[in-house]
């Protein structure tokens, strides 16, 4: 965080925390029986007291973001307003309850009738794909929010921003909803600099969209929390079937191309797990302090079985082929899951030792999954805080859920950089307290929470 607040402190102007408006509201909101949000109100970027510290001696004030929620006047006019709901990238649970969502608040709220889903991300906005948008209304959202993906589509990678605009133009839609990652809220961004460009009055308003938990400053994402509960799961059957052989290795591979957060929570949520490797911790495969000497250690020191968790982007360097990258520009990572399959087996068949390696890559099954619990709730106030800014005129912004409150963020801070799990932090530390790998990287026999016979 240190480093994102340098850089935010030496182009302040660049990456203001003030969000772009379309104007000023002059129309009387038809809400009823709600608390209304001042236009002054505001929101703490950073709610540790010792980093928001550190970010106030380099900036010269503390940050803070605009709390969003109904005002008593809005800039669109309900009547006239035409929305378009977007789609982009991956997968992730609660999709389905976020459209709901804006369509639900865009009727029942505001009587906003005109809702087009636009099918398959950008793309959709591109009449070379011949994409025909959906109608949405209330009775066609009923049940989305029981089945996982997008009743809309996906497709990774941007369109040109000015087909995209004359898109929007020609069928006279001034709200535009964006739900996706960094680099889909880039590509919203984009949007919005070219509805700027030709004086046009567009929201364009995002909502993060990254199962991976790396966007900045908008709280925890939605999918997060169903994506722990499922691969907690999928860690207990690896845990089952490790302990069903011979010094079986249950290893599990989990999302996190550049953050382990989902591979960090689902230890400490499931702490059977023995080792968890992710992208922001360097480990090594061989040598004394290396992956294979470790589970060599803990065979020696009497134990049954093993569960490994690694993140998708853990351990890259270790593999070897050219760079790829996918239609959005994000690196293509190397299965480091195969890869650490294939390593495993072969170090312990050379030493003729009797084992096994039982490999799961449950992804596309955590990913396809309807959002649960609280993770739903946040998914539905996500789309209501959304809902609320659009109508008031904001761009260029997408909604975070800031401890209690939603907030808006320029898409600019957002997108900053990945936010990456902090090596030095609580969360980590208490990985290594569930799994105890310290103990058998370094070579000393320990039992630990994981530990298990």
């Amino acid at each position: 965080m240190v480093d994102v607040m340098d850089r935010i402190a030496s182009d302040p102007s660049r990456y203001s925390c003030e969000i772009a408006t379309l104007g000023e509201c002059t129309i009387s909101s038809p809400l009823r029986h709600h608390k209304y949000v001042d236009d002054g109100e505001r929101i703490f970027a950073i709610e540790n007291e010792s980093k928001a510290r550190r970010a106030s001696e380099r900036l010269g004030h503390l940050p803070t973001f605009e709390r969003t929620g109904p005002r008593k006047r809005i800039f669109h006019d309900p009547s006239w307003t035409r929305v378009g709901i977007v789609t982009a990238g991956g997968l992730c649970p609660g999709l389905n309850t976020v459209i709901k969502g804006l369509v639900e608040i865009l009727d029942f709220d505001y009587g906003v009738r005109n809702v087009y889903g636009i099918r398959y991300g950008y793309a959709g906005l591109n009449p070379k794909y011949g994409y025909e948008p959906m109608l949405l209304n209330a009775d066609a959202v009923d049940t989305i929010h029981e089945v996982g993906g997008t009743v809309l589509g996906s497709s990774r990678g941007q369109q040109p921003a000015d087909v995209m605009v004359e898109t929007l133009v020609r069928m006279n839609i001034n709200i535009l909803f964006c739900i996706g990652g960094d680099g889909s809220l880039r590509c919203a961004s984009d949007i919005a600099a070219e509805v700027t460009r030709r004086g046009l009055k567009i929201s364009v308003v995002g909502i993060p969209k990254t199962i991976d938990n790396d966007l900045m400053f908008v709280g925890r994402s939605f999918g997060f929390e169903t994506a722990v509960a499922r691969a907690a799961e999928v860690i207990r059957s690896a845990h089952v079937e490790a302990k069903g052989t011979p010094h079986g290795v249950g290893l599990v591979k989990l999302m996190g191309r550049d953050s382990g957060f989902i591979a960090a929570a689902a230890s400490i949520a499931n702490p059977v797990v023995n080792f968890c490797l992710v992208p922001e911790v360097r480990f090594e495969l061989s040598g004394e302090r290396g992956l294979l000497r470790a589970l060599e250690r803990r065979f020696a020191a009497g134990k049954s079985h093993a569960v490994v968790v690694v993140a998708e982007g853990a351990g890259q360097e270790l593999l070897e082929g050219a760079e790829e990258r996918d239609a959005s520009g994000n690196v293509l990572k190397k299965d480091i899951g195969d890869f650490l399959r294939r390593e495993i087996a072969a170090y312990f068949k050379a030493k003729a030792f009797d084992m096994s390696v039982k490999y799961f890559d449950p992804s596309y099954i955590i990913r396809s999954c309807p959002a649960q619990g609280t993770d739903a709730i946040r998914c539905y106030g996500l789309a209501r805080a959304a809902v609320h800014a659009a109508m008031a005129g904001r761009t260029n912004c997408v909604v975070g859920n800031i401890g209690e409150s939603y907030a808006l963020v320029p898409i600019s801070l957002a997108t900053i950089e990945r936010q990456k799990l902090d090596a030095d932090g609580q969360v980590w530390r208490s990985v290594l307290d569930a799994t105890g790998q310290e103990f058998y990287f370094n070579g000393v026999h320990h039992v630990g929470a994981g530990d298990a016979p």
